[in-house]
């Protein structure tokens, strides 16, 4: 058809016959693309864009950001070679090409190996002489002294070997059978099971007077923080509690969860603040409290989730943690604050959250047991706004006893009572030493080579 000649009418009619025409291709070219995802195992489009092609099942991609350019550092932070204790030197004796000798040359290059020496366990037999005096015919022999340093007591291995058994079990928490099988392969040592655990007895009981020593420490600490967490005993349950400060790390075992337990480690120390949750067993501390705000926090979001069409109970939540916030931030500003002062903003926050808890204490409403609860601890919250070495939770706490619930859930407890109090010395002394930054075998070692008193 001449486009220039045609009629009005031929031109309407070859306009609805080209969008028929485009229509129809239309389809054909989603049906090629459908199929063209399925042989490629792609989702075709229509369904990315309806968001059906991912199963409900399966997580949800991250959102992606744009990667932001690299800043320049001031001073660079790769890797630093180590010392050699040994040089080998690689040069061609001889031209590759032609034969001839070659000598002297430049370094093009060096390349460190750190290879770690795997020698068998050197069997040391020492050899005591009986000589007699020719004077006065006294007959003398060596005695153990000689070997103070080497050896802890009677038993055949030495002290940096006992040493990296307790090492091994308990910042490896590695189980008894694995350590005897890494002795056995790596340095051909026989140990039995029964041996490996009298040697940790031995090192618990060589550092059982460094354990008391830690626990009259706590007394005269100004902050304490204490969590408890389940043991088993010979099948039995049993509770490892934990008292700790920033530096010091004890813990106890009792078969008992009983506030007796708390008067018995922390003995009377008026001076010191308990940072703890709301277990009623910390009451019986003499001392002033800091209840756990991670904890009551944590209440408080767990129950929002449960009532999320609690409108009422939302806002509730929003606004204590709004004046936890509010609280934070003032015990920053008046860090250096007069005690006066820094006291009469705790007691101002302490009124704000009893007005906030104030209608919900007698109403039939879900957080009526947690607005309880902040009354019954009211003069427990706000201790960190007073003293600023007080920190408002008890985070401290649970990153102390983490090693030691790691442990249980990989042996699964002890078998008696002293296997239990050798894992509450080694777990103190262990725990102690990692919060002092020490390296622990090191310390060990000279724990071990020290004299027992």
């Amino acid at each position: 058809m001449d486009l220039q000649t045609a009629t009005r009418e031929e031109l309407i009619q070859l306009i609805v016959e080209q969008g028929a025409l485009i229509a129809k291709l239309r389809v054909r070219i989603v049906a090629l693309e459908a199929q063209h995802a399925a042989l490629k195992g792609e989702p075709p489009e229509e369904e990315e864009a309806a968001g059906t092609a991912t199963p409900a099942w399966v997580k949800p991609n991250r959102p992606t950001s744009a990667p932001r350019p690299r800043q320049k550092r001031a001073q660079g932070y790769g890797r630093k070679r180590s010392k050699p204790t040994r040089q080998v030197v690689h040069a061609h004796a001889a031209c590759r090409k032609c034969g001839c000798p070659l000598g002297g040359g430049a370094v093009k290059r060096t390349r460190e190996v750190l290879p770690i020496p795997l020698r068998p366990v050197e069997v040391i037999e020492h050899v005591f002489i009986e000589r007699r005096c020719p004077v006065c015919g006294e007959r003398q022999t060596p005695g153990a002294a000689v070997l103070q340093g080497e050896v802890l007591g009677q038993h055949r291995v030495s002290l940096q070997t006992m040493a990296l058994i307790a090492t091994w079990r308990e910042e490896g928490r590695l189980p008894v059978a694995m350590i005897a099988w890494m002795l056995q392969a790596f340095y051909g040592l026989e140990l039995s099971a029964g041996e490996i655990i009298a040697i940790l007895q031995a090192v618990g009981d060589h550092g059982r007077r460094l354990v008391e020593q830690l626990r009259q420490q706590l007394h005269s600490s100004p902050v304490v923080h204490g969590d408890e967490t389940s043991g088993r005993q010979n099948g039995q349950n049993g509770y490892f509690w934990s008292f700790s400060t920033t530096e010091i790390s004890y813990f106890a075992y009792r078969p008992s969860r009983s506030g007796q337990v708390v008067e018995e480690v922390m003995g009377h120390a008026p001076n010191t603040t308990m940072v703890c949750d709301f277990y009623g067993a910390y009451n019986r501390h003499h001392g002033a409290h800091q209840r756990c705000w991670a904890h009551l926090l944590r209440a408080i979001h767990e129950l929002k989730a449960h009532y999320p069409e609690e409108e009422e109970l939302q806002a509730w939540g929003r606004a204590v943690h709004a004046l936890y916030l509010e609280a934070c931030a003032v015990r920053e500003r008046l860090r250096d604050a007069p005690w006066l002062e820094r006291l009469q903003a705790a007691r101002r926050c302490e009124r704000q959250l009893l007005a906030l808890c104030e209608p919900f204490l007698e109403k039939e409403a879900p957080q009526r047991a947690l607005c309880q609860r902040c009354q019954r601890f009211i003069k427990q919250l706000f201790r960190f706004v007073v003293d600023w070495r007080v920190p408002p939770d008890n985070n401290a706490a649970e990153r102390a006893i983490r090693p030691l619930a790691v442990s249980r859930k990989i042996s699964g407890g002890t078998r008696s009572a002293k296997g239990s109090e050798t894992k509450a010395v080694l777990a103190s002394l262990f725990g102690t030493w990692r919060l002092q930054g020490l390296n622990p075998f090191i310390a060990c070692c000279k724990l071990l080579a020290s004299p027992q008193v």
